[in-house]
C-alpha cells in the first residue's frame, strides 16, 4: 500500500487520530471531544481524565511552515508575558509545535466566553486598550517567517491562481478578470494615497468571534493569521458595514 501524503492523512483525520495525538504528549483523554469553528485548521475541545479540557489545533498541511507556526506561538507568548490576555499554546518538553504521525498540532488551555458587545462603550474601551497593547508589542520587532498583508498576497496572487487553475466558469472568466483588474488598480491607488504606512506584527483576524468575554474581561484567541501589516487591519472588523 503506498504511503499517505500529509494532505491525504489530514483529509482522513479521525477521532482516533485526534485522541492518539493528544495522548502522545502524556495526557490521558476521557473520550470526549467537540469540533469547534475553524475555517483553515481543524480545532477540537478535548476532555481529559485529570484536569480541564484542552483545545487541540491540527494545522492544515502546506499552509504555514514550521518556522511560521513557531513564530505565531512565540508572538502569543510574548504578549502573555506582557500581561495581555491572550491564550498561548501549552509546551511539552519545551515544544509548542507537536507532531504525531503526519499531523502537526498544538494544544491550548480551554477558555470560554461570549463575543464582546460592540455597542457597549466599556467593552470598546477595554478592547481598544488591549489592541493598543498588542500593537505596541507587535511594533518591537518584525516577523521573519510570516508574509505581510499586501496587495500581491491578498489580491493579485489569489485572483491569478483562480484564473490559471480553471476555478472560474468559462462564461465568467472575462468578467472576473476585468473586475479583479479594476479592483486591484483601485486598491493600488488607495495605497498610494495613504503614503508610507508603518507595518507591525498583527493578530490579523481580529473579528468578534476571536474575542471571548467573561466577567473578568476579554481574552483574545487564534493568532493563526498573524501577519505584518498596518494597524487598522486589527480594527476594521469591528465595524458593522452599515
Amino acid at each position: 500500500m503506498p504511503e499517505l501524503s500529509e494532505k491525504q492523512a489530514y483529509a482522513g483525520l479521525t477521532p482516533d487520530h485526534i485522541l492518539d495525538a493528544v495522548e502522545s504528549v502524556g495526557l490521558l483523554c476521557d473520550g470526549r471531544f467537540l469540533a469547534l469553528n475553524s475555517y483553515e485548521n481543524r480545532v477540537y475541545r478535548i476532555g481529559l481524565e485529570d484536569g480541564e479540557p484542552v483545545v487541540g489545533k491540527f494545522y492544515r498541511p502546506q499552509r504555514w511552515s514550521d518556522e511560521a507556526i513557531l513564530e505565531e506561538h512565540s508572538f502569543t507568548q510574548e504578549l502573555a508575558d506582557a500581561e495581555i490576555p491572550v491564550v498561548p499554546p501549552l509546551a511539552f518538553d519545551d515544544n509548542t509545535l507537536l507532531k504525531h504521525e503526519l499531523f502537526r498540532f498544538a494544544l491550548f488551555p480551554n477558555r470560554g466566553g461570549r463575543p464582546p458587545e460592540l455597542d457597549n462603550p466599556d467593552h470598546l474601551e477595554q478592547l481598544g486598550r488591549f489592541v493598543g497593547r498588542i500593537h505596541a508589542v507587535g511594533a518591537s520587532k518584525p516577523f521573519q517567517h510570516r508574509p505581510p498583508l499586501d496587495v500581491q498576497g491578498f489580491a493579485i496572487g489569489p485572483s491569478q491562481w483562480l484564473l490559471e487553475n480553471d476555478f472560474i466558469p468559462n462564461h465568467l472568466v472575462e468578467a472576473y478578470a476585468s473586475l479583479t483588474r479594476d479592483l486591484i488598480e483601485q486598491i493600488g491607488h488607495c495605497y498610494q494615497r495613504a503614503g508610507e504606512v508603518n507595518t507591525i506584527r498583527l493578530h490579523g483576524d481580529l473579528h468578534p468571534g476571536n474575542i471571548l468575554w467573561t466577567e473578568q474581561g476579554p481574552h483574545i484567541v487564534d493568532f493563526d493569521d498573524a501577519r505584518s501589516g498596518p494597524a487598522v487591519q486589527d480594527l476594521w472588523m469591528f465595524l458593522s458595514g452599515d
